[in-house]
């Protein structure tokens, strides 16, 4: 039997500008990269599509300015999509295009579906707040109102995330980018989120700090059986952790397969590029 994805994301689409005549039309296009020369509209994201299942780790790749990023805002509706779809497969969501859902319904889904670690721990938490108070402050938003029960499921997160629980009292600005990362990542995990987005988590941390966030993120993987979204323009991360990668360039999927097929063997030339690269 072959397993139903947690997640379907079709024709997804995200452009800054109005376009023109030169560039409504996907088929006939002129851009440079993903760039309309004539109007200045930007497509971040052309037609993105992909499957997540149950207890795989997805792993987007491609350089800056390929869209990465604008895909991810757009999934944990931090940004509107321009069109396309997304289904999540639980009882409740279960054929519902979730990018078209009311805002309160989008809350939620962030709240009970979805934990977001973001490359600037600043955007995924609050830097005043204690450690614990961040992860409480997730817990509170889905609903939980018992204060000793949010104490113990904090204390026990930051301990599964290595975070001395002498220093759970202490506000994360005091931390280092790893530590901060992890509180994140605690934070992230509190509402046991069936699907996880991780962008460009490792990304200024130094060698052995990324190592320690990577061996992290493959225990919980593990532990929890959570579907995870990892987007890097690092290969090695991708490489450690992904099951399956896709591969973008000027917001448009190029490649896309087995981790191990896609690095050891790249079909399109700009793939072949990035994985010479690291050679």
């Amino acid at each position: 039997m072959h397993e139903e994805p947690i997640l379907q994301v079709r024709n997804l689409q995200k452009q800054f500008g109005t376009g023109c005549v030169e560039c409504r039309q996907m088929e006939t296009r002129k851009l440079v990269k993903n760039f309309c020369k004539s109007c200045g509209t930007v497509y971040a994201c052309q037609n993105i599509s992909f499957d997540l299942y149950p207890g795989e780790i997805l792993g987007i790749v491609g350089e800056s300015g390929s869209g990465k990023s604008t895909m991810m805002q757009c999934l944990y509706f931090d940004s509107e999509v321009s069109s396309g779809e997304a289904y999540i497969n639980t009882p409740e969501l279960v054929s519902n295009n979730v990018f078209e859902m009311s805002a309160q319904q989008k809350r939620s889904i962030r709240n009970h579906v979805y934990g977001m670690v973001y490359q600037n721990p600043v955007q995924g938490l609050k830097m005043n707040f204690s450690s614990v108070g961040n992860i409480a402050e997730k817990l509170i938003a889905a609903g939980n109102r018992n204060v000793g029960q949010m104490e113990e499921t904090s204390k026990k997160l930051l301990e599964n995330v290595h975070i001395p629980l002498h220093r759970m009292k202490e506000e994360p600005r005091n931390f280092s980018g790893g530590m901060q990362q992890r509180v994140q990542i605690a934070k992230a995990l509190s509402n046991n989120p069936p699907i996880l987005f991780l962008d460009e988590v490792t990304t200024g941390l130094d060698l052995s700090v990324q190592a320690n966030v990577l061996d992290l993120i493959k225990v919980i993987q593990r532990d929890l059986g959570i579907s995870m979204i990892v987007v890097s323009h690092d290969l090695a991360v991708i490489r450690m952790l992904a099951d399956r990668t896709v591969v973008l360039l000027n917001g448009k999927i190029i490649e896309e397969g087995l981790t191990d097929q896609v690095l050891e063997d790249p079909q399109h030339e700009y793939t072949q590029q990035l994985v010479y690269s690291l050679l």
